[in-house]
């Protein structure tokens, strides 16, 4: 079984292979043609999936002028209603095994309600029940906890809209082929992210190895990689990890600090850069670890930084920005002897049915 450091290391060939058929991929699949003035898009995710949908909520948003929701599908099958004609509808799960998804989905489909399924394996209850599929244009992940999965739905989302804003008019060819130029060129320079974020993975794991709790700070793009910090290193180090909002954190969860806390922020040098300097010399004075990932450079970076020097839309950065935080979560869940292959708690999923292997349509 590949680990999580064997995806990440295939992620730019997954992302040079989807930007080479996003069209086959989505543009042609997505119909619009009912939709009279899109109102909101709405993704139904959890776990990872989630993540990534708020990593790529901003992109979304700001090309199709519009809202975007993301929401957990359990709350939403049994607690909520929707029926607006002109939103999209969307609901993610990479190996189309997530009960709450498929019930939803479900759902979706008696009330003859259109909503598209983005999924990586033909074979998952979730394609089976679903009457719109997306394929994500990647082979299923073996690996449980998911990386290169988490990473491709960021770009299968930004790629999605593109192809609705362009359809709507929200934006022009030379505007679609100039992000299409940024994300490729984003692609291609994985390859050298990969390095540096195994560098400094190698120089800082011992200090994470030690540390008791981990929290996450982003904003904008990053919010969502934070996210995925909290999951990833939840699931595999098996320790104590937060993944919160810039301000979000410093709106109460800051008043929990610990001296030995290990906070790290994930920075794309965006419209809240000030804040979160401000946040960081306040953080100074009663928290010893402090380490930022930054999108591009920065004058005085710190001896625990990483600067991955991608000069880009600050919205795009969500695009490589988490792979040196899955690398971090495998290396040091190895130095702890953990192994991923084999489930920590085997019987969960067959007492809590939260996986659901085939269905009856």
């Amino acid at each position: 079984m590949k680990s999580i450091a064997d995806y990440v290391a295939l992620e730019p060939e997954y992302y040079q292979h989807i930007l080479d058929n996003y069209q086959t991929l989505f543009a042609h699949i997505i119909d619009l043609s009912q939709i009279k003035q899109l109102n909101a898009i709405v993704i139904f995710a959890t776990g990872s999936s989630a993540n990534a949908a708020y990593s790529a909520r901003p992109f979304m948003s700001k090309i199709l002028n519009v809202p975007v929701y993301i929401e957990d599908p359990s709350i939403a099958a049994n607690y909520s209603y929707y029926n607006d004609p002109n939103n999209l509808y969307f609901a993610i799960s990479q190996g189309g095994e997530s009960y709450s998804t498929i019930h939803l989905v479900k759902q979706f489909v008696e009330n003859n309600q259109t909503i598209y399924s983005l999924t990586s394996n033909p074979s998952s209850p979730l394609y089976k029940v679903s009457n719109h599929i997306l394929s994500m244009g990647m082979p299923i992940e073996e690996m449980p906890y998911v990386s290169a999965g988490y990473s491709v739905t960021i770009l299968d989302l930004m790629l999605i809209t593109l192809a609705i804003g362009q359809k709507l008019g929200h934006i022009n060819a030379q505007q679609f082929e100039s992000y299409f130029a940024q994300i490729q060129k984003i692609t291609q320079l994985l390859p050298q992210i990969i390095l540096q974020s195994q560098a400094w993975v190698a120089k800082h794991q011992d200090q994470f190895n030690q540390t008791n709790r981990v929290i996450f700070i982003g904003y904008g793009a990053t919010y969502g990689i934070a996210r995925e910090g909290e999951t990833k290193f939840t699931e595999t180090v098996r320790n104590t990890a937060f993944g919160k909002e810039l301000e979000e954190y410093m709106h109460g969860p800051y008043l929990g600090l610990h001296r030995d806390d290990y906070i790290v922020f994930i920075e794309p040098q965006g419209r809240l850069m000030d804040r979160a300097e401000l946040l960081k010399q306040f953080l100074k004075q009663y928290v010893q670890n402090i380490a930022t990932i930054y999108a591009h450079n920065t004058e005085t970076p710190k001896t625990a930084d990483l600067c991955l020097n991608i000069d880009c839309d600050e919205l795009l950065s969500s695009l490589f920005m988490t792979i040196p935080i899955h690398l971090l979560s495998y290396q040091v869940s190895q130095l702890k002897g953990h192994n991923l292959e084999k489930s920590t708690y085997p019987e969960f999923d067959e007492i809590t049915k939260s996986k659901i292997k085939r269905v009856t349509v």
